[in-house]
C-alpha cells in the first residue's frame, strides 16, 4: 500500500518517492527526475498529479501504489486543471500543501497544452513539472511537439522534418513567477531550482530533459552522460527566468561540435536521418543570440537599480 513521506507532525519519514517495484525501464531518466525530486522535498508535504504518461503506468496496479505521495491520475488534457482544484481546495483550507503535476511531454507541450496553460494564465498554485522524453513513450513512441529535428519516430521513419517547440518560452510569456530548465548531469542547480520551485508561491514551471533509452535507442547507463552532452554543446539551455522576463543563464555551454556529434551517435534514433550537424549547430546558435540577448536586457535592468 501507499506508504505517506511524512508522518501526522509534518516530519519527513524518509520513504522513497519512487519506491522499488514500479515498471519504468533501467535508465529511465523520469526516474532520475523523481529522485531529485524526493531529495529536494524536505519537509514539504506534496499531492501529486500525473496525467495519461509513462510515470501513470509506473505507478503499477491498485490498491498498490510504486509512488510514495498521495497521486491523482488524470486524463492527458486535464492535469493542470485538476491541480488547479486541488490547489485551491488546500488555500480555502489552509494547508501547507504543494500540489505537483508531473507530466510528459505529449501531457504537456500538445494535448494538455490548453489546460497548462489557462492555469498559468490564472497564475495558480502549482508546481508543474515537464519530464521530456522528445516522445510519446507509452503509447508506442510517436512524435511530439517535442521531438527535435531528424529524430525517428514510429509516425517520422525518415526524421522529424520540424524543430523542437520551445515550451519555456511559452511558459515564460505568461509572466508566471519561476520558470527553469533542469538538467539531471548538474545535480547541484537541479536541487536549487527544485527547492526554488517547491518554496515558491504561485504557478512554476520545471522542464526536465529526460533520456528514454527505448524511444532514444541509447544505453541504459549513458542517460546522464546524454543530457551532459546535451547541455555542453547548447542544444538544452540550462536558464532560469523569474518573472517572466528575468532571465538567467545557470551553465555555459562551449558549444562542442565533438559533444554534439557524440550526442548525435549514441542514440539509434538519429542515425536513419539525413541530418547534418552543421546545420544543427547553426540553429543551436541563432536560439542562443536571443537567450544572450534577454540575458543582457535582465543584467542592464539590474544595473540601473
Amino acid at each position: 500500500m501507499n506508504e505517506p513521506l511524512f508522518n501526522g507532525a509534518g516530519r519527513d519519514c524518509g520513504k522513497p518517492l519512487l519506491r522499488p517495484g514500479n515498471t519504468n525501464c533501467g535508465g529511465c531518466g523520469m526516474s532520475l527526475g523523481l529522485q531529485m525530486l524526493r531529495r529536494a522535498l524536505g519537509n514539504h508535504q506534496i499531492q501529486m498529479v500525473i496525467p495519461a504518461c509513462c510515470a501513470a503506468v509506473a505507478a503499477g496496479s491498485y490498491p498498490y501504489s510504486a509512488i510514495g505521495a498521495p497521486v491523482v491520475l488524470s486524463t492527458f488534457a486535464s492535469s493542470a486543471a485538476v491541480a488547479s482544484g486541488l490547489a485551491n481546495v488546500a488555500r480555502l483550507n489552509d494547508e501547507p500543501t504543494r500540489v505537483i503535476c508531473w507530466a510528459g511531454d505529449g501531457g504537456s507541450y500538445d494535448i494538455g497544452l490548453a489546460t497548462l496553460s489557462a492555469a498559468a494564465e490564472r497564475n495558480e498554485d502549482i508546481l508543474y513539472i515537464c519530464y521530456d522524453n522528445e516522445i510519446y513513450g507509452n503509447t508506442g513512441g510517436q512524435r511530439s511537439s517535442a521531438t527535435p529535428i531528424g529524430a525517428v519516430t514510429t509516425n517520422t521513419g525518415g526524421g522529424k522534418v520540424e524543430q523542437k517547440k520551445d515550451l519555456l518560452a511559452i511558459m515564460a510569456a505568461h509572466g508566471i513567477p519561476y520558470a527553469a530548465t533542469v538538467s539531471i548531469a548538474h545535480p547541484d542547480d537541479c536541487l536549487r531550482k527544485l527547492r526554488t520551485a517547491l518554496d515558491t508561491r504561485g504557478f512554476r514551471f520545471l522542464h526536465l530533459l529526460a533520456p528514454c533509452p527505448t524511444g532514444w535507442k541509447s544505453e541504459p547507463a549513458q542517460g546522464v552522460e546524454l543530457v551532459r552532452l546535451a547541455v555542453q554543446c547548447g542544444l538544452f539551455p540550462v536558464v532560469e527566468i523569474v518573472g517572466g522576463d528575468q532571465l538567467s543563464i545557470n551553465v555555459e555551454p562551449d558549444f562542442s561540435a565533438t559533444a554534439l556529434e557524440r550526442y548525435l551517435a549514441l542514440q539509434g534514433r538519429f542515425r536513419k536521418a539525413a541530418l547534418d550537424p552543421s546545420q544543427l549547430q547553426t540553429a543551436i546558435a541563432r536560439h542562443w543570440r536571443g537567450l544572450r540577448l534577454r540575458a543582457a536586457v535582465n543584467d542592464a535592468s539590474h544595473a540601473t537599480h
